[in-house]
Order: structure tokens, then C-alpha cells, then sequence
């Protein structure tokens, strides 16, 4: 048993499902809140019952992600986070994150959760474009988010994320860069921003196949984005993975102690194990690959009628899919997750160490050909000990035709 294991708790509780949103939500379900809280701890309960046989391991991150985890109440979050406290023993300098979005938080409900020990949040901001924000369905404007995070500092979170999309029909090069300019005045120590994505199956993905909605721009869209790059680095932002930039960052080395990087993405990124708990989460512990049911009424089902069946770890009666991984599995994961990471990369050290192989070994045609078409670069400037292949600039453009020869 790995002696650290992440934790990640689904939410899936929206006010309103917005367009272009594929995540596994319900709008208009929330009187379902409570029983869910419920079967949520009686998860985390099991999950400590199946962990008495093992060794004991560390939680070093937990988050909550949606849907809309601020919709639940103080105490509510509270109380999921004592389940969790009883149930598994938190690193000393846990990072606890909480999804939110602005408008739908007060002073007071950032004040409980932050005495109930969740210590970083994450925004989900997207635009500060009125327009924008109007056409993504957002509840909130920018105002909205200057007093959120300014309620935010006043009870005493000094991590705060937020959560940015680019990329959107109809969005101009110049409003793009007004939004990066508001964002960076509210000096948040963490910035996320992600392409949109028109997904089949959600209102957006359906609308543009009918020419209801312009396609965006894929030019002006990485216009953008190295624009982000330029500018967030002008302004003290480490691009240490493909969308996601923070402070205090030594460009070297990620020291998850002495910077803003999510610690908890990281775990995903490093191919680390994590749980996940709640309706239509998925984790990765203990060999296993596995996912929980999606709709809300029959994972409180699940959960409120379950017997305790004799599951091996981590699969819980919520589980409906799960698979062991096989090595060819996790070495093909494990390259497209650190690949990701622009500093770290993939270690070439740490591939053998984990899989018993060089990593040359392992994929020669492909780096081979990545290099020779520099989407790959390998360096010796991150490692003293091992060289390192990460993702060249263009790479990172084009980042879809690396990960494509791992899978």
C-alpha cells in the first residue's frame, strides 16, 4: 500500500446545468442534499472499515469537485470532513480544496468551511466578459467574484484558484487579454484555463453540429493561449502543467511545500493513487480502476442499503465499474499524466524505478519520432541524477498528437 492516497468527493448538486458543461450534475435535485451527505459519510465510513486490515497511509490532499460542492452547507461539509478525519489519518499540512462558484458563497459559509479545515478554494470564474459569461449561462458577473475572494481573504484563505475557459465563439483576442488582466488585479496565488470543448451530448456540442454555434477558432484559440503564457509569466505565474500556472514556483523542481501548484492534481498528474468517493467518481488505488454510479437516488440507495459486502479496497456497494489495471495500462497512463507536467515531465529515472524498464525500452519508436518532429525535447536541467522528456513548446500546442501514441 502507497503510504499517501488522495481523496476526491463528487458533488453533483448544480442550480443550473450550464451548456457546455458534460460533468455528471443534476440540477433541481437539491432536496436529494441531505440523504446524499449521508451516504457520502457512510462511504467514507466503509472505506475506513476495509482500511482496518491494511497499512495505515497519510491523506495528503482532499477536494471537493462538481457540480457545485458550495451549494451544501457549512455544516454539511463540516461533517463530511470530520467523517473523513475519523476514518484516515490527514497529513500534517493537508491541502483541502472546495469547488465554488461566485455569487453562490457568503462571508459566513467561507468562514465555516474554513474552520472545518478546508484551506484552499477554486473559483470557477471562466470569464470576467459580461457577454461571455451570458453565453457560457453563468449565474455570476465579475463583481461576483471581486467579493467573493475578497470575502475569501478576510476569513483567511491564502490559496485561492481561479478557474478560467478560452477559446469560446465569438471571443476576441482583446477580451481575452482584459480578462487575464482582471484576474491577475485579485492576485490569485493559482490560475487555471482550459480550452472549451465542445462535448456530444451537451446542449453546445449539439448546437454547433446544427450551425447554431460558431465553431471556435483553433488558431485563435492558441493565439490565446500563448498570450496566457507570455503574460501570466510577466506577472510571477510558473506554467508548470499544460493549463494550469502558479506562484513560488521554482522552475527547476516542483517543492509542493514552498509553492502554489495544486498538490492534488498532482497526485493525478504523477499517476499517484486517489479514492473517489460520491455519485459517478472515479479512482485509481490499490491496482484498481474503478467508478462509482452516476444518478444521485441510486447511490443513496446503494449506500443506505448496503450489507457491507466482502469488497476488496477500495470498492465500495456505490461501484459499478472496475477493472486491474495491467502494466502496459498504467505505463501508457503514467506518460500521458506526466507528460503534462512542463517542468517535471517524465522521468526517465522514476519510469524504470516504477515499471523495471528504460523508458527507451518501452516506447523507442514513439520518442524517437517525437523528438525527431520536436513535440518531445529531453533535458538534464530538471534531475541531476536522470534526464527528463517533456513536452516542447510546440508540443504543448500540440499536445493531442503526443498522448495519442501512449494510449
Amino acid at each position: 500500500m502507497t503510504p499517501e492516497t488522495s481523496i476526491y468527493l463528487h458533488i453533483p448538486f448544480c442550480t443550473h446545468r450550464c451548456a457546455y458543461c458534460d460533468f455528471n450534475t443534476y440540477a433541481g435535485q437539491e432536496s436529494l442534499i441531505p440523504a446524499y451527505v449521508d451516504a457520502l459519510i457512510h462511504e467514507i465510513e466503509f472505506i475506513g472499515r476495509q482500511l482496518s486490515n491494511l497499512s495505515t497511509f497519510n491523506i495528503p490532499t482532499v477536494f471537493f469537485g462538481g457540480g457545485t460542492p458550495s451549494l451544501l452547507s457549512g455544516p454539511q461539509l463540516a461533517a463530511v470532513m470530520d467523517a473523513l478525519r475519523a476514518a484516515f489519518a490527514f497529513s500534517s499540512d493537508l491541502e483541502a480544496t472546495i469547488e465554488a462558484n461566485p455569487g453562490t458563497t457568503s462571508a459566513d459559509f467561507l468562514h465555516q468551511i474554513r474552520a472545518a479545515g478546508i484551506n484552499r478554494l477554486s473559483f470557477g470564474v471562466q470569464s470576467a466578459n459580461v457577454d461571455e459569461l451570458h453565453m457560457l449561462e453563468r449565474a455570476h458577473d465579475f463583481f461576483d467574484v471581486i467579493q467573493s475572494v475578497k470575502w475569501a481573504r478576510q476569513v483567511g484563505f491564502d490559496n485561492l484558484n481561479l478557474d478560467l475557459i478560452y477559446g469560446l465563439p465569438e471571443q476576441t483576442l482583446a477580451s481575452w487579454k482584459s480578462t487575464l488582466q482582471r484576474i491577475i488585479a485579485l492576485h490569485p496565488e493559482h490560475i487555471s484555463a482550459y480550452a472549451l470543448t465542445l462535448e456530444h451530448g451537451t446542449p453546445f456540442g449539439h448546437w454547433s453540429q446544427r450551425g447554431l454555434l460558431p465553431l471556435p477558432d483553433p488558431d485563435l484559440a492558441a493565439d490565446m493561449y500563448e498570450f496566457a503564457e507570455e503574460f501570466l509569466a510577466s506577472n510571477g505565474y510558473v506554467h508548470y502543467e499544460i493549463s494550469n500556472w502558479a506562484k513560488n514556483v521554482e522552475r527547476s523542481t516542483l517543492n509542493v511545500q514552498r509553492s502554489y501548484v495544486c498538490r492534488h492534481n498532482l497526485q493525478y498528474w504523477r499517476s499517484l493513487p486517489y479514492l473517489g468517493l460520491g455519485a459517478g467518481a472515479h479512482g485509481y488505488a490499490n491496482g484498481y480502476r474503478y467508478s462509482n454510479v452516476l444518478r444521485i437516488k441510486t447511490y443513496i440507495d446503494r449506500l443506505a442499503n448496503s450489507q457491507f459486502p466482502n469488497l476488496p479496497f477500495p470498492l465500495t456497494s456505490a461501484t459499478v465499474n472496475h477493472h486491474r489495471q495491467t502494466e502496459r495500462d498504467d505505463m501508457g497512463e503514467y506518460m500521458l499524466n506526466n507528460l503534462r507536467l512542463l517542468i517535471e515531465g517524465v522521468s526517465e529515472e522514476d519510469f524504470k524505478s516504477r515499471f523495471g524498464r528504460e523508458l527507451t525500452e518501452a516506447y523507442p519508436k514513439e520518442i524517437e519520432e517525437l523528438i525527431r518532429t520536436s513535440l518531445l525535447e529531453k533535458t538534464s536541467e530538471v534531475l541531476e541524477t536522470s534526464e527528463v522528456l517533456r513536452l516542447t513548446k510546440r508540443g504543448r500546442l500540440l499536445g493531442n498528437k503526443v498522448f495519442v501514441r501512449f494510449v
